[in-house]
């Protein structure tokens, strides 16, 4: 499993972000099949708004990530995507 995030600087409010949150419904539901692991979260916080997503691949460039970059763009929306990273099951040990 792999974890990444959209963050968007100046944060948003979430009622203009309703298609990306349909965007992600719709996904997540898709996401559900027994082929693949998929699950998109919107957070809207005071200093910066995300999109967490965690999947079974580091792959950014699928298409549930070309329709939220493009209605990001629609939106005009200031984003970067962070670099995919491993979940891990077990918690590191701490030396």
């Amino acid at each position: 499993m792999w974890a990444y995030a959209y963050e968007f600087v100046p944060p948003q409010a979430k009622d203009r972000l309703h298609v990306i949150e349909t965007i992600l419904d719709q996904e997540r539901s898709n996401g559900k099949r027994p082929a693949r692991s998929w699950t998109g979260r919107l957070v809207v916080e005071e200093q910066v708004t995300h999109i967490l997503v965690v999947s079974d691949s580091p792959d950014q460039a699928s298409e549930i990530n070309r329709r939220i970059e493009a209605e990001l763009a629609t939106l005009s929306v200031r984003f970067s995507v962070t670099a995919p990273m491993p979940v891990v099951d077990e918690p590191a040990e701490l030396p």
